[in-house]
C-alpha cells in the first residue's frame, strides 16, 4: 500500500513538473514570459533567448516619438511590440503590447487570426470607436482589437461620426491589430496607425 501511495505521489509530482508554462498564453497580468510588473530595464533578461530591438523616440508630444521595444524570435519572426508608460525611463513598466504572432492566444482562445464573431462570443464589448480607416473594439478585459473598415459594409466605411454598433460588424471581419493595455484598459490610447 505504501509503495502504491509513493508511486501515485511521484507520478503527480512528475506530471506537475513536466507541465510547462505556455510561452504564448495571454492572461490578465501576463503575456507568455512577460509580466505586468516587469520594467524596461528587465526586458533584456526576460527575452534573453529572443532578439530585442530598441527604438527610442525623440519627442514627448508626438506619438511617433514613443519608445518602442520590438521582440523578435530567433530566426526573425516578430512576436511583440512593447510601449512603456513613460518614455526614456529604464525603470518604467510596460503600458501597451501589440501582438504580432498568431500563436499568442487568450485563455478564451482568441488570436490574431480570430474574427469579430470570436470577439463577440467570448467578450462583452464595451465600446466601438470609429476612426478614419479602422474601428477600435474595446472589450471587458484589457484587450482591444482594431478592425479595418474595409471589412465593414460600404455604407459604414466613410463617415467617422457614425455610431457603429456590434450588430453592424460582419461576423467574418478579421482582426487587423491585437493590443493589450496594462495602463487603463477601459480607454486604450489610439495609436497613429489606428486613426489613419
Amino acid at each position: 500500500m505504501k509503495k502504491l501511495l509513493l508511486l501515485s505521489i511521484s507520478i503527480v509530482c512528475l506530471a506537475s513538473c513536466a507541465k510547462k508554462e505556455d510561452p504564448f498564453l495571454i492572461q490578465k497580468d501576463q503575456i507568455g514570459k512577460l509580466y505586468q510588473d516587469i520594467t524596461v530595464q528587465q526586458l533584456d533578461s526576460v527575452f534573453a533567448n529572443d532578439s530585442l530591438v530598441k527604438r527610442i523616440g525623440e519627442g514627448d508630444f508626438v506619438q511617433a516619438g514613443d519608445d518602442k521595444y520590438l521582440i523578435f524570435e530567433k530566426g526573425g519572426k516578430q512576436l511583440l511590440t512593447l510601449t512603456p508608460r513613460q518614455q526614456h525611463d529604464e525603470n518604467e513598466k510596460i503600458k501597451t503590447i501589440q501582438i504580432h504572432d498568431p500563436r499568442f492566444k487568450t485563455d478564451k482562445g482568441l488570436t490574431l487570426k480570430s474574427t469579430f464573431k470570436d470577439i463577440r462570443e467570448n467578450y462583452k464589448i464595451k465600446h466601438i470607436h470609429n476612426t478614419f480607416r479602422n474601428i477600435l473594439v474595446t472589450v471587458d478585459g484589457n484587450e482591444y482589437f482594431t478592425i479595418d473598415k474595409k471589412e465593414l459594409p460600404e455604407d459604414l466605411r466613410y463617415d467617422i461620426n457614425l455610431n457603429i454598433e456590434a450588430l453592424q460588424i460582419p461576423d467574418a471581419a478579421k482582426i487587423k491589430y491585437f493590443m493589450i493595455n496594462w495602463e487603463h484598459p477601459e480607454t486604450p490610447k489610439t495609436d497613429s496607425k489606428d486613426v489613419q
